[in-house]
């Protein structure tokens, strides 16, 4: 089973191209409009209603969606999580986003800025020209409250205790760009956007990171009846 979060301000669209190449049974969590002042954890179990707390599976998440994902999996153990062009923990925000969090300065311009400038949009998440129709439609979508909050939960993310988890990450990836941290999968010539440019590459690390799990599964043994 793959439960699978889109990034900041992005729905199931972002996973077109890839939810056709995934052998599991499928499940894309869309985000909620956040109630006032509400956490990240919070947050994150409310999205995380519908999945059984005993569930099984594999939660992947894009960029934003991968710390969403990382803050599910705090209660939802039996989850494994992959991160797509994302980071493992808070220490991994890169020199950029520290010095945009220190300024503040991210809380001068309202997020509808990013509608104005997609070509410089376009540039920074890496988004090919045969993809760029697809940018601007989600660019045009974005909801103020919710992007405004996930910006600020982002950049003052507390990832302490936080779980595990396997990074996919692209070379070109100007957002999050890979550094002295080890990544286990690095996909040549990938940016920000990758989930859309390079699908078939990520569904197949996904798809071996099932079968491992449905083999470790079968192995397990049976549980005795309850008495």
């Amino acid at each position: 089973m793959f439960y699978l979060i889109p990034g900041l301000g992005a729905d199931e669209r972002v996973f077109q191209n890839l939810l056709p190449l995934l052998r599991g049974k499928t499940q894309v969590l869309l985000w909620l409009t956040p109630e006032p002042n509400e956490t990240l954890p919070h947050y994150a179990a409310r999205m995380a209603a519908i999945i059984p707390p005993e569930q099984k599976g594999i939660i992947v998440g894009v960029s934003f969606g991968g710390v969403v994902a990382l803050e599910i999996t705090r209660t939802h153990p039996g989850l494994r999580t992959v991160l797509i062009s994302s980071i493992p923990d808070a220490s991994c925000l890169p020199p950029l986003l520290r010095l945009i969090r220190a300024t503040g300065v991210y809380r001068l311009f309202p997020p509808q800025w990013l509608k104005l400038f997609p070509r410089a949009g376009q540039w920074y998440f890496g988004v090919k020209q045969r993809e760029y129709s697809l940018f601007k439609e989600i660019l045009r979508d974005m909801e103020p409250v919710y992007t405004r909050w996930a910006i600020h939960r982002l950049l003052h993310w507390d990832s302490t205790g936080v779980g595990r988890s396997i990074q996919i990450l692209g070379t070109e990836d100007r957002v999050f760009p890979p550094g002295p941290t080890p990544v286990e999968h690095l996909i040549r010539g990938g940016g920000h956007f990758m989930v859309i440019s390079h699908a078939l590459e990520i569904s197949q690390i996904l798809n071996q990171l099932l079968e491992e799990d449905q083999a470790l599964l079968a192995e397990a043994p049976a549980q005795p009846p309850a008495t």
